[in-house]
């Protein structure tokens, strides 16, 4: 099931399994996220819930009892309930159950809202601890972007002029073996080779907006005030790339299992809300 939202200037299509964003066109059509082509990569812009990449043995313990989760958590696989829409803006919600129970021992409510607003999609995450305890928990964005033409005709403004500390990966595991990726400025030019070790890992980064460029001219951009960490990434030869803000990342090479010592980890309280939001906007 999907639930479609229209401006003026924008449509876009959300699927209720995973409250997954599946089309962002403008007003001539043109189709902006990628279309989920299983040839390569068969999602389009997965919700990560309550996890961020890779558990080391896809495993974490809390309270000495041993649980296990998958790449990018369970939210992207269930299917979350239309609980308001307008033209513009809709909002879903996922609440914890028997199922989420047996792998992630938390009462939660993960609410999403997709909000069409001039050129923009604006999307707005509230994770909700109904716990009387606290609650650890890592979210993150995964929206991929339709490229045409060569891979090597696009490029990233990022907002500042910054040193990108890129932490490769091991076994889908964050190493401590980092590298800084080759920028003119602000701008890194695309080419397969970048992704040659999966994707590029940065734990902090001072931007905050990155703008998408075809042949030096933007027609993209991707704001994410409040998310401190960031992943970039493809397929060999893929036409997309995503830009995905994170609050977490994978596991690291050295970590210990227990989920409350996960380096990048969010713990909120009883009854906290935690709230942060991302926009696409079309140039």
């Amino acid at each position: 099931m999907t639930t479609i939202l229209k401006s003026n200037k924008l449509i876009a299509k959300i699927n209720h399994k995973g409250a997954e964003l599946q089309s962002l066109k403008n007003e001539d059509e043109k189709e902006f996220i990628w279309n989920g082509n299983p040839a390569f990569w068969g999602k389009y812009s997965p919700v990560l819930f309550p996890i961020v990449g890779t558990l080391k043995n896809n495993e974490y313990f809390y309270n000495d009892k041993k649980y296990s989760l998958n790449r990018h958590g369970f939210a992207r696989d269930m299917d979350f309930e239309l609980i308001a829409k307008k033209d513009s803006k809709a909002l879903f919600s996922l609440v914890n159950n028997v199922t989420t129970l047996n792998v992630y021992p938390f009462e939660f409510e993960l609410l999403l809202e997709y909000e069409l607003t001039d050129n923009s999609l604006i999307i707005n995450f509230k994770v909700i601890n109904k716990n009387q305890f606290s609650m650890p928990f890592s979210i993150g964005a995964h929206p991929a972007f339709a490229l045409s033409g060569q891979f090597e005709n696009y490029s990233l403004d990022f907002e500042f002029s910054e040193e990108l500390i890129r932490f490769e990966l091991e076994n889908d595991l964050l190493s401590n073996v980092t590298n800084s990726i080759p920028r003119n400025e602000n701008n890194v030019t695309l080419h397969y080779d970048l992704f040659e070790k999966d994707a590029l890992v940065f734990k902090k980064i001072k931007s905050k907006k990155i703008t998408l460029l075809e042949n030096k001219k933007p027609f993209l951009c991707v704001r994410f005030d409040g998310f401190p960490s960031l992943g970039i990434w493809t397929k060999p030869k893929a036409p997309f790339i995503c830009i995905e803000p994170w609050q977490g990342y994978a596991d690291t090479t050295s970590n210990s299992g227990n989920i409350l010592e996960k380096e990048g980890i969010k713990i909120i309280e009883a009854n906290e809300i935690f709230e942060l939001e991302y926009s696409i906007t079309l140039l």
